[in-house]
């Protein structure tokens, strides 16, 4: 019987192929053992892939009734409420909420390590008030979040039950954990608590679980976010005509910023995302502001263009003040959110372990580079990996975002052969 990659193959067939699934040699091998291979040989966790296969509709159903409980940012506490419910459920010990706002539980190893925290994130990108009801046609489910990261925390609480129901035991304890403010001006915030204070110094290796699809983050992209503002007298329109206008300038230093030119490799890439100011068309303005998004995994080129765009608001304000005869603006710049880049080497022990997993269980490798609660770990040289959850996805960040769920299944059981697998000593 062949076996391909994407097929609809029951666990029942994986099971009977044993270690034979396994046809390719790679980095982990050589590195010194496959661990996908020799988990996959492993009775108890056979059962508890079978039983990931067998609950995932349990798992779905668990996706969309997290995602219809609004998290916008800074105001995740409800669904934080429903996912610690969730993991007093599932039995986990010692069951809390952190100062910041993630929710941790603990599954005791055999011994004291290797630690590892698994993790999603509990917050969206959208504002209070949103529809976040959920639709579902067939195996598409649609909804504002239903892949960026319900997903992700539909996975953690599936590779829990799959893991208790088998009677899985790992060397390593394992910290389960919904983080806050992953996303937008969240700035990392819950990943950031927790190994500034909560876990700190107790987190040998780390997965979040965030998204869709088949990828592995391994490369962190780091990002600087900053809000500017340029402020003036303000006055009447006609009556103060020749006034420096906040506006003018802002509007100059937008069009200054985007003839800035990037390099492709290392992929460097900036955005003015939001702009406001004035209080009424016959005004003018005594302030306006924007706010800027830079991106890049190397960090000499995100400092090169942060310094770029620094000097497009410099001329910016210069220009607008020489323009004009009247009055004297004046440009304030707030730095609102900061990712550092980061990387795990694709050799290291950890990306081979999720590799080998992965080609384990028949499914596609690719190693990316992404913004994620792992840039945190990363930069501080703790071994740190992002995993899609499986599925396909459409549309994050926006209100028409979809999950097709079909095989789904393989997401959630390589999340748990990662899981068992970084947990070995």
């Amino acid at each position: 019987m062949g076996v391909g990659r994407g097929q609809n193959v029951t666990w029942a067939a994986w099971a009977v192929l044993g270690l034979a699934i396994v046809v390719e040699a790679g980095p982990a091998q050589e590195a010194g053992g496959d661990i996908g291979a020799r988990l996959l040989a492993d009775p108890t966790v056979r059962a508890a892939l079978a039983a990931v296969e067998r609950n995932e509709r349990q798992i779905l159903d668990e996706q969309v009734r997290l995602c219809e409980i609004p998290a916008p940012p800074f105001k995740e506490q409800a669904r934080a409420e429903a996912f610690r419910r969730a993991f007093e459920a599932l039995g986990l010990e010692n069951v809390r909420v952190d100062a910041e706002g993630n929710v941790l539980g603990e599954r005791p190893g055999t011994s004291r390590g290797p630690h590892l925290v698994f993790s999603a994130h509990l917050d969206t990108v959208f504002p209070e008030g949103t529809d976040v009801r959920v639709r579902r046609e067939g195996t598409l489910l649609r909804g504002p979040g239903i892949g960026d990261d319900c997903r992700g925390l539909a996975v953690v609480l599936g590779v829990i039950r799959a893991m208790r129901d088998a009677g899985v035991q790992t060397p390593g304890p394992i910290t389960f954990v919904g983080t806050v403010g992953e996303e937008g001006l969240g700035d990392l915030r819950g990943v950031k608590r927790l190994f500034n204070e909560t876990l700190k110094g107790r987190v040998d290796r780390f997965v979040s679980v965030d998204g869709t699809g088949w990828g592995i983050t391994h490369i962190a992209v780091g990002s600087r976010r900053y809000r500017v503002t340029f402020k003036g007298p303000g006055g009447h329109s006609y009556g103060a005509f020749g006034l420096v206008n906040p506006i003018h300038a802002l509007g100059r230093a937008v069009g200054a910023i985007a003839d800035i030119e990037v390099p492709a490799s290392p992929k460097t890439t900036f955005n003015v995302g939001r702009i406001g100011g004035g209080t009424s068309v016959n005004s003018i303005a005594f302030e306006a502001w924007m706010e800027i998004d830079m991106r890049s995994a190397d960090p000499s080129a995100l400092r090169a263009v942060d310094a770029r765009i620094q000097q497009a608001i410099d001329r910016a304000l210069a220009a607008e003040n020489a323009r004009w005869r009247k009055g004297t603006l004046t440009v304030d710049r707030q730095l609102v959110g900061e990712r550092p880049a980061g990387r795990t080497p694709e050799e290291a022990p950890v990306v081979q372990a999720v590799v080998s997993v992965t080609r384990a269980l028949r499914l596609p490798v690719s190693l990316d580079e992404g913004s994620t609660d792992s840039n945190i770990p990363m930069s501080l040289g703790i071994p740190a990996v992002t995993i899609d959850g499986g599925g396909r996805g459409s549309g994050a960040h926006s209100l028409g975002e979809t999950f097709d769920a079909t095989d789904s299944w393989k997401g959630t059981q390589r999340a748990l052969l990662v899981a068992i697998a970084l947990a070995q000593k």
